[in-house]
């Protein structure tokens, strides 16, 4: 049913069998076949690529019957393949964009499809709306999806298959210092979490001539019993890796590659909040970079410090890799990043890549010299304490959670934790800030039954006084 399609804050996602069937994705790719048709790009192509989950290579199949049948040449990945190494694609052949299925860092029984504009980046608000706009006229008028059998497709040559990798890895060559990496003799594990990150973070330090192992590096649609999310509760594999081989980093991508997380030497878990603003200092120490710095409303504020004591404007967005990279298309950008692991930089296509950002990861620790931990306790001295922390509360009932936050920004508290809220902002969710500059955020997710609770704070104490007001605060 057409009524089950929503987009999120990154595409479509569902449970396989129950809303994610062939059906519905036949008729979001004929949606988006009719987008592209209308906007007269349909010669320039569009590349199918798709990820290491259950089905995946069978959806990306169907994508391409589709495409093909509405005269729109198709290339199909020859594996699964990382998001970004799909959307480098769509920049480097002018494509008019790219049909990405994964669910990200999803559990197994999830998919999800994403549609990669000509600029290689999320999809906008107004290009996700004209897809669905398609999507329901389609249904209403019960206009089947037009499809093309594909061994028929390929022999017609409509349909090719492709190997992006080669030009994309030379890409992500000419943005890494390799040779800095491997003449520090820096050790590193990699953990593409049984997913589409197999064969290029390790491949490309393999071939700079890098000390690099890898675990988890073949396809498995059940990620080993887990989700593919590179957060600290899936990396306890990587973690004791590092620690009893004596690496010096540890490096895992997610499900399609795009997000990132790392594990020091003595197994201290790194996200995103403690690797942006480590490689915003790097860029701008290091390669003496120039620009805007991007973050969404949820990201760490040790990166506004930052850059302020750089003389670099820091721009705010709501949470999204989407919102980003409309900034990075309007302005030269040093860097954007997102709390959740998404990164990209200034010369990169405007998606984020968490290939990318674990290479320039180990780049720091090899210019550096030190762990990870000795260089953000470092950072923390100059620029300012942070502690951060997320909770996610499980709200299935859509309009208690649509409730809970016309409350909260229509009668918003005035003290939290004994102190006063100072300012509140509502460009996603509810963000309070507190006096001695704390602040939490509250906001309902875009993919997923949950309401997200944010929080920044100089201690650790300062967490838990906030997150000790949770339940009053969601009621």
């Amino acid at each position: 049913m057409a009524s089950e399609i929503k987009f999120g804050t990154d595409g479509w996602r569902a449970v396989m069998c129950d809303a994610f069937t062939f059906a519905n994705v036949r008729l979001v790719i004929q949606a988006i076949a009719d987008h592209v048709i209308e906007n007269d790009m349909g010669d320039r192509g569009v590349l199918v690529g798709y990820d290491a989950r259950f089905l995946s290579p069978g959806f990306a199949d169907v994508a391409a019957e589709v495409l093909a049948a509405n005269g729109i040449p198709t290339l199909i990945t020859d594996r699964d393949t990382p998001t970004p190494v799909v959307a480098f694609t769509v920049a480097d052949r002018s494509l008019a964009g790219a049909v990405m299925f994964t669910a990200s860092h999803n559990p197994p029984e999830y998919n999800g499809v994403k549609w990669i504009p000509h600029y290689a980046g999320p999809a906008d608000p107004e290009i996700t709306r004209d897809i669905e706009g398609h999507i329901a006229r389609r249904a209403k008028a019960e206009s089947a999806p037009r499809k093309m059998p594909i061994a028929e497709a390929m022999k017609s040559g409509i349909v090719k298959q492709h190997d992006p990798s080669g030009k994309y890895i030379s890409h992500i060559q000419s943005l890494v210092d390799l040779s800095a990496i491997a003449k520090s003799r820096t050790k590193i594990v990699c953990d593409p979490l049984f997913s589409t990150g197999r064969g290029y973070i390790d491949r490309i330090l393999k071939e700079a001539g890098c000390d690099v192992e890898t675990i988890h590096a073949h396809r498995d649609p059940l990620f080993g019993g887990g989700s593919p999310d590179p957060s600290e509760g899936s990396l306890g594999d990587l973690r004791e890796k590092v620690v009893s081989s004596g690496a010096d980093l540890g490096l895992a991508t997610d499900g399609d590659a795009d997000r990132f997380g790392a594990i020091d030497s003595d197994g201290t878990y790194l996200g995103a909040n403690q690797i942006i603003p480590l490689l915003l200092l790097h860029l701008v120490r290091t390669r003496k970079a120039q620009g805007a710095v991007v973050r969404t409303i949820a990201t760490t504020h040790l990166i506004d410090r930052i850059a302020r004591a750089h003389g670099l404007d820091v721009v705010e967005t709501p949470v999204g890799f989407k919102y980003i990279c409309q900034v990075m298309r309007e302005r030269s950008v040093i860097i954007g990043g997102e709390e959740s692991g998404g990164l990209s930089i200034g010369g990169h296509v405007p998606e984020k890549d968490g290939i990318l950002a674990n290479l320039l990861l180990a780049e720091f620790r090899a210019v550096e010299g030190r762990s990870l931990g000795e260089s953000f306790s470092d950072a923390m001295r100059k620029y300012g304490t942070s502690h951060t922390r997320r909770v996610d509360v499980k709200f299935p009932d859509g309009a208690k959670r649509d409730a809970l936050m016309r409350r909260l920004m229509e009668r918003p508290p005035i003290k939290v934790a004994g102190r006063r809220v100072r300012d509140v902002s509502t460009v996603d969710g509810v963000r309070f800030g507190l006096d001695g500059g704390d602040w939490f955020l509250v906001r309902a997710s875009g993919t997923e039954p949950v309401v997200r609770f944010y929080a920044e704070a100089d201690s650790d104490e300062g967490i838990s006084a906030l997150l000790g007001e949770l339940n009053a605060l969601l009621g």
